[in-house]
């Protein structure tokens, strides 16, 4: 008989899924339930618990919290997680943590509550085989020599696994998170494994093939420990599905991301906004490269190009240069490059409606951004001219044409657009603000701003502080 608790702070909830569910069918039965996670370590100490069905957000102690230190105590006791809203951040930490298996309360209704359970129960009988079949975490592993790994990319949905391998006393096999299994075999076995483990390979999306090397002489906790961390990071940039086996070894030099450095983030945004890698080879390689040095973690390089997408169409969203879109996640480098392709490739095209070179609409992108990363210079049609070595009166021609505004115009706009920021978000004098977006007489730039806002500075920060 499976043994259950069931924590949750809403006595309702614990009440309706203990009396609700058709546990007997199962083989289960609740014998607990508490209402946060410290008194739900007091029962686990007091009574033997097999299954935990927790909630993420409890008061005095979160289901994180608890899972961390129930995976400490009592690494046996399986894990599910009850949450209101599905909200991957918190499921894929949880999961992480060794969570078998989610339940999204609001998908709870009759009809499915034999599906829940029976998903459960089947889940925690392979995981029961399994351990059958494990040698403790802390013990070495002396007699295989190779560690494979079949891990998705996908880090979202639970994937079906096609493999079922034919069970004998000297195979290893472990789930190590979501979606994320590892296998180990003795040498005279590991031809066999290894074929079998690579045709499952096109049934389980977005997946690899890691073939782990010299993993002799260490625990299975620091194998595990090594893949999840190579799989969460390294991983991410190494994903090829027209290559979809990595033989790595475990000696290999640290390869995981680093905390990156504001200068080298400012270095990438130059080489997008200021180098011609659109229609050159060479520039483009550069991007890629100086993207990839720095190994940014998913979250970060994601942070990165949506900041970079938000300049760019901000910029030139409203000119004939046109907007880039951004897809809402990517999964892997792979997906991060095909997407650069296909903005070079979209930039390419709005530039090819334009009559006019594409030597002249770089000089023309290189003069707007050398303006909008120094608005303290006060800049002049004549003087970028002459530096761009493109007579004045062409100049401010192509200028218009491509930006939709004069140069003066444009030189006035986005100085204005850029005082509205330190009026609303700083509490620097009139003078200071002025100075800052290349006007040394307040007076001036009170009046340009009246002319393009309708308002005078100072009227702008009150009317816009007094709506917030």
């Amino acid at each position: 008989m499976i043994k259950v608790l069931i924590v949750d702070d809403d006595k309702l909830v614990r009440k309706g899924i203990s009396s609700a569910m058709p546990w007997n069918e199962f083989n289960m039965e609740v014998v607990g339930e508490a209402s946060n996670g410290a008194k739900a370590l007091d029962f686990l100490k007091t009574q033997p618990v097999d299954l935990m069905l927790t909630d993420l957000a409890m008061p005095v102690m979160s289901g994180i919290e608890l899972m961390r230190a129930a995976r400490q105590l009592y690494p046996e006791l399986h894990i599910v997680v009850l949450t209101l809203h599905q909200d991957f951040d918190y499921i894929q930490e949880a999961l992480r943590l060794g969570a078998i298996d989610y339940i999204a309360k609001v998908q709870l209704e009759k009809e499915q509550f034999e599906h829940v359970l029976q998903r459960i129960h089947t889940r925690i009988s392979g995981l029961t085989n399994t351990t059958r079949k494990m040698p403790s975490q802390d013990k070495i592993n002396v007699h295989y020599p190779n560690v494979y790994a079949l891990v998705s990319q996908d880090r979202k949905s639970e994937q079906k696994w096609p493999i079922e391998l034919t069970a004998h006393e000297d195979l290893i096999r472990w789930e190590i998170e979501l979606n994320s299994c590892m296998w180990a075999a003795p040498p005279s076995k590991e031809d066999q494994l290894f074929h079998q483990l690579k045709e499952g390979l096109h049934q389980v999306p977005h997946s690899t093939l890691l073939v782990l090397s010299d993993v002799q002489e260490r625990t299975w906790s620091q194998i595990k420990n090594w893949i999840r961390n190579y799989t969460e990071t390294s991983l991410f940039y190494a994903y090829n599905p027209n290559n979809q086996v990595i033989t790595i070894s475990m000696n290999e030099e640290d390869t995981f991301s680093k905390e990156p450095q504001d200068e080298d983030l400012d270095r990438i945004k130059q080489t997008w906004f200021q180098t011609p890698w659109t229609h050159h080879d060479s520039y483009y390689k550069q991007l890629v490269d100086q993207f990839i040095s720095l190994r940014l973690h998913k979250g970060q390089l994601m942070g990165l190009l949506y900041s970079i997408v938000m300049e760019w169409n901000r910029i030139f969203a409203q000119t004939t240069l046109g907007r880039i879109s951004m897809i809402h996640s990517f999964e892997s480098w792979y997906e991060v490059e095909e997407w650069i392709k296909q903005t070079a490739a979209g930039i390419r095209k709005a530039d090819e409606q334009t009559s006019y070179s594409q030597e002249i609409i770089d000089a023309v992108k290189k003069a707007v951004m050398i303006v909008q990363h120094d608005l303290e210079q006060a800049y002049t049609a004549s003087g970028l001219s002459q530096q761009l070595n493109i007579s004045r009166s062409y100049f401010s021609q192509c200028f218009k044409d491509l930006m939709g505004k004069t140069f003066n115009e444009y030189s006035r706009f986005i100085r204005v657009e850029k005082s509205k920021e330190y009026l609303l978000n700083t509490n620097n004098t009139i003078f200071w603000i002025a100075e800052r977006v290349g006007y040394t007489d307040e007076k001036y730039f009170s009046r340009i701003f009246r002319e393009l806002t309708g308002l005078l500075p100072s009227e702008y920060r009150q009317l816009g502080r007094g709506n917030k």
